[in-house]
């Protein structure tokens, strides 16, 4: 968990190879189930057409399906789910079996940071990769560092944009902090630092 711009993406990439363990995201899930025509990605893509939110069982189904389809017992990682308080009591409850969640990591970043952060961020239009403005010259070719695709920035990546993106944030999201406290399952890092940083905090405090 952990407010827009916080890296989440990054370090569910980082601790998933460190682990050992799968990880996804609900934006990974919407994608892959749109490209493949699924059911669910179909149901999925008739909401967000009309422009309405897609429900929490649409989401929680596809999370579920994901789950079941990974084989072992060594752990999976979510990045970025649940987002709000339903989504997590579902997940909850869906999870029983297994015996739940074992740890909720918040990265936590000041709004100032996060501003600073999104409105210098370039998104890969091919794999989604996020990159920051002054790391694309590294690329010859200004181009995504991963699979070479072109670079854009997100209209919701702009200030303003940020801004609102944050109080959403701040208004559905971050009482989860408080719920997963409350379940003594919360590890919180400071997402200050650099991603090197940061990743080190992460795979200490889980260990």
């Amino acid at each position: 968990m952990g407010p827009p711009g916080s890296g989440k993406g990054t370090q569910a990439e980082h601790l998933s190879a460190s682990m050992d363990v799968p990880a996804v995201s609900s934006g990974d899930l919407f994608r892959n189930h749109q490209q493949r025509e699924t059911d669910l990605g179909r149901l999925a893509q008739s909401y967000m057409e009309r422009g309405i939110l897609v429900p929490d069982s649409v989401t929680i189904k596809m999370v579920m399906q994901w789950l079941n389809e990974q084989q072992g017992d060594g752990g999976f990682l979510l990045d970025g789910f649940p987002r709000t308080l339903v989504q997590a009591e579902a997940l909850g409850s869906a999870l029983e079996d297994r015996g739940g969640i074992d740890r909720a990591i918040y990265i936590n970043v000041p709004e100032e940071v996060v501003v600073d952060r999104l409105g210098g961020r370039l998104i890969c239009r091919g794999c989604g990769y996020p990159h920051q403005m002054r790391d694309a010259p590294s690329n010859p070719k200004g181009a995504c560092h991963k699979c070479d695709g072109d670079l854009f920035q997100r209209d919701d990546d702009k200030p303003e944009a940020v801004k609102k993106r944050i109080q959403v944030y701040l208004n559905e999201t971050e009482p989860l902090v408080e719920y997963y406290r409350k379940l003594g399952v919360l590890v919180e890092v400071n997402g200050e630092g650099s991603i090197e940083a940061v990743g080190r905090e992460l795979v200490a405090a889980l260990n």
